[in-house]
């Protein structure tokens, strides 16, 4: 089935994917007459090939996303350092739901792509599952792991023929996505499948 995205800051940057592939990169009115049957979404904000996340390991082996049944005695953020150490060698089960849930929050902050070597196949194959692509790690890394880390990695651009994997962020320019960050994320697409959607 066709279906058109469209983002209202990023026109000229629609694209049309059928199944899992990008099919067209376009303006929207030249792509809409193309295939006028394809079903049509519109997003606030801009249309981008997303971002690729270079803290992988830190992210989905080094932290701990609670589970939000446990919000009473972990609280909903993030746990790193010797507290999620400990948790993971209690429960050494834990690792792979928290992994997932921490793609999850990757998928809602327009992460399509990781980078970093992942020690422990549970992780890797949480990645995989995902459908995250899998990236080269930075020689550098100026920043410090974050789901929204500094600078933004945005990924090249899309192209015909190519997988369609994409995210819409609720800003004006990529200059205010960079300035406002990746939690501005409205949309996550992988394989041509909305994973996330804020609303």
């Amino acid at each position: 089935m066709l279906t058109l995205h469209v983002a209202e800051n990023s026109p000229e940057t629609a694209v049309l994917i059928d199944g899992s592939t990008v099919v067209a990169v376009g303006p929207y009115e030249k792509l809409t007459a193309a295939a006028p049957q394809a079903r049509v979404r519109r997003w606030p904000g801009i249309l981008t090939p997303g971002l690729l996340n270079p803290y992988a390991p830190e992210l989905l082996e080094a932290t701990y996303h609670p589970d939000p049944r446990e919000a009473d005695t972990l609280g909903t953020e993030p746990i790193t350092g010797e507290r999620a150490a400990e948790i993971f060698r209690k429960n050494p089960a834990s690792l792979g739901a928290s992994a997932r849930r921490g793609a999850q929050r990757m998928l809602a902050n327009g992460t399509v792509a990781v980078a970093g070597d992942l020690r422990t196949r549970t992780v890797a194959d949480v990645v995989r599952r995902a459908g995250l692509a899998v990236g080269q790690r930075p020689p550098r890394l100026p920043g410090s792991p974050s789901l929204s880390p500094s600078p933004l990695i945005l990924l090249p651009p899309l192209t015909r023929g190519g997988a369609a994997r994409f995210a819409v962020f609720d800003v004006a320019t990529r200059e205010d996505l960079v300035n406002r960050g990746a939690s501005t994320c409205v949309a996550t697409v992988m394989a041509g499948r909305l994973v996330y959607r804020s609303r």
